[in-house]
């Protein structure tokens, strides 16, 4: 990775891993950023726009008739939503972080067990209870890495993807638990960059982990068939 990667080298490096993660097929590049056929139920493709601006998201907001649709926006917030066309529809903030990657040995919180395993350039980790409840999950998906600093020769990147505990079993370390381990398999690989989209309240435990704050995510669907969400001021 450069020194001082843009956001968009980092969103182009974390499409790199997302869509080995998510089995997607590869971004195809468009003037705004990359459309990528997603190919699943309510998610059949997904635009990203590394650096949107103003003109762009209004012509593609308006001009989209698929349902479900997705549009992910980086480097803006909220007060880019008077941008959008109608029928869309606001998901969750997103946060893009990196880390740098390093060996790790994560103590397991007694009454759990973690399993992990690879395939398909997909690292999962499983952890559950002694007697086999399901408590948490996660992925890394390693990706080729792209970009200035980030093509061929240079190490892979490691991209995050859904982290998730269950209710009952939060706050007894286990996302910790989760991260560290993600991590250090993924080093393992050969990845010495970490990359994620989190929500806000992931951001949090990712940074105690050190993870790197670079850029807020304003992430959209499509559904005309729905009334709108959108704040006064968006369309």
């Amino acid at each position: 990775m450069p020194d001082d990667p843009t956001v968009p080298d980092l969103v182009r490096a974390w499409i790199s891993g997302w869509t080995v993660s998510r089995g997607a097929a590869d971004p195809q590049p468009e003037p705004w950023g990359w459309t990528i056929d997603v190919g699943q139920y309510r998610h059949p493709w997904r635009h990203v726009l590394p650096a949107p601006v103003e003109a762009d998201v209004r012509k593609l907001t308006e001009g989209t008739t698929v349902p479900w649709t997705w549009l992910k926006l980086f480097g803006v917030d909220e007060r880019a939503l008077p941008w959008i066309g109608p029928g869309w529809h606001i998901d969750v903030p997103g946060h893009l972080m990196t880390c740098r990657l390093r060996p790790e040995t994560p103590a397991v919180p007694a009454g759990y067990r973690i399993t992990t395993w690879s395939r398909g350039g997909v690292i999962r980790a499983l952890v559950r209870t002694a007697d086999g409840e399901y408590a948490a999950r996660g992925q890394i998906g390693i990706g080729p890495g792209v970009g200035p600093g980030i093509g061929p020769g240079e190490a892979p990147v490691a991209v995050v993807d859904q982290v998730e505990t269950v209710p009952e079993h939060r706050r007894r370390g286990l996302g910790s638990l989760l991260m560290r381990t993600l991590q250090s398999e993924a080093h393992a690989e050969g990845a010495r960059t970490g990359l994620l989209v989190g929500t806000t309240q992931g951001r949090a435990l990712y940074a105690t982990l050190g993870w790197q704050w670079h850029a807020p995510m304003l992430s959209l669907w499509y559904d005309p068939s729905t009334p709108s969400d959108l704040p006064v001021g968006g369309s």
